[in-house]
C-alpha cells in the first residue's frame, strides 16, 4: 500500500493595515509555502483542493486576509473550524497600536480601506471592531508595535520555518509595566510583589540575566512559591493547547522597569518549562531601556 502523503500546513495571515501582513507574506513564501493574497474567505477551500491537485497535498499554504474582504470573516470563522478544510491551520493576526499603525499609513500615503471622508484613525477603529473576534480566535498574535521589518521576518521565520511542528512553542517576554502590557501576550504575571534590587546599590546597574540579580530575586520570600504554582498551571494549558491544535503561546512577566525582577524570573520559567520538554524561549523586551 502507498503512504500517502501527510497534509501542508495552512497558515491564515490576518490582522490590522499597516501591521505587516505583506513581510509576513514573503516570508512565508521564502519558506516554501504557496501564498494568496486578499483571498475571499469563501474561496479558501477551493484553493486547498486546486494546490491539492497542481503542487500535491504535501505543499503549504498561506493565505492572507485582511479588512477588504468585508462581510466574509464569518465565512472564514466557519472554515476553520476543526476539520472544516481538512489541514492543520493556524490562525496568525498582526497588530500594532493606532499610533504606529497611523504612522506607518501616513508614512506610505495611503488612506485606510474603510476610512471614507474622515479621519484614518477613524479606518483604524471600525476596522478593529470588525476583526475583534478574529483576533480573539488567532492562534498566534504578533505586535509589530516595536518591530522593524527584519525583526518580524525573523519571528515568522521562528515560527512557521521549523520542520518539526509538534512540540508547543512558547514565548516567555519579560517587560516592563511603565512601557505598557505586550498586548500579544496570552498570560500575563506581575513580579512587582518580590523587591525591587535596583534599590540595592550594588544590584541596580545589573540585569536579571546577571548571577547575582538572579539569585536575590529567586531567593526573595514569594518567588519559589511562585514558580512551583504557575509552570505547571502553564505545562496544563499548553497540553490542552496541543490538544485543541494550537501550538504558540506567550507568556509575559512584567516588573515596573523590566530589566530585574521580570527578567529573572522569565529565565527561570523558561528553565522550567524546557525541563518538562517545551521548546521555550525568552524575549526580553524592555532590556536595555533604561
Amino acid at each position: 500500500m502507498t503512504e500517502q502523503t501527510p497534509p501542508g500546513e495552512l497558515v491564515v495571515v490576518t490582522g490590522m493595515t499597516g501591521a505587516g501582513r505583506s513581510t509576513a507574506a514573503k516570508e512565508l513564501e521564502d519558506l516554501g509555502f504557496y501564498v494568496v493574497d486578499n483571498l475571499p474567505p469563501g474561496l479558501l477551500r477551493d484553493v486547498v483542493r486546486l494546490v491539492d491537485e497542481s503542487a500535491g497535498p504535501g505543499q503549504s499554504i498561506a493565505v492572507v486576509v485582511d479588512v477588504r474582504s468585508g462581510s466574509f470573516f464569518q465565512t472564514l470563522q466557519a472554515n476553520l473550524a476543526r476539520g472544516g478544510i481538512g489541514r492543520r491551520a493556524t490562525l496568525l493576526f498582526l497588530d500594532a497600536t493606532d499610533e504606529v499603525l497611523v504612522r506607518r499609513q501616513e508614512a506610505a500615503r495611503r488612506p485606510h480601506p474603510l476610512q471614507g471622508g474622515g479621519r484614518l484613525l477613524d479606518g483604524l477603529q471600525r476596522e478593529r471592531k470588525v476583526l475583534a473576534d478574529l483576533r480573539g480566535d488567532a492562534d498566534l498574535v504578533i505586535d509589530t508595535t516595536g518591530l522593524n521589518v527584519h525583526q518580524l521576518t525573523r519571528a515568522i521565520a521562528g515560527a512557521f520555518g521549523k520542520a518539526d511542528k509538534v512540540r508547543l512553542s512558547v514565548n516567555v517576554i519579560s517587560f516592563g509595566f511603565k512601557y505598557g502590557i505586550p498586548i500579544d501576550a496570552d498570560f500575563v504575571a506581575d513580579m512587582r510583589f518580590l523587591p525591587n534590587p535596583h534599590w540595592i546599590p550594588d544590584l541596580r546597574p545589573g540585569t536579571g540575566r546577571d548571577t547575582e540579580v538572579a539569585e536575590y530575586v529567586l531567593s526573595r520570600a514569594g518567588a519559589s512559591e511562585f514558580l512551583d504554582g504557575y509552570v505547571p498551571v502553564l505545562a496544563g494549558v499548553a497540553e490542552g493547547y496541543l490538544r485543541e491544535g494550537k501550538r504558540f503561546m506567550r507568556v509575559a512577566i512584567g516588573c515596573t522597569g523590566g530589566k530585574h525582577r521580570s527578567v529573572a524570573m522569565t529565565e527561570e520559567v523558561v528553565r522550567r518549562l524546557r525541563a518538562r520538554g517545551y521548546d521555550a524561549q525568552p524575549v526580553h523586551r524592555d532590556l536595555g531601556r533604561e
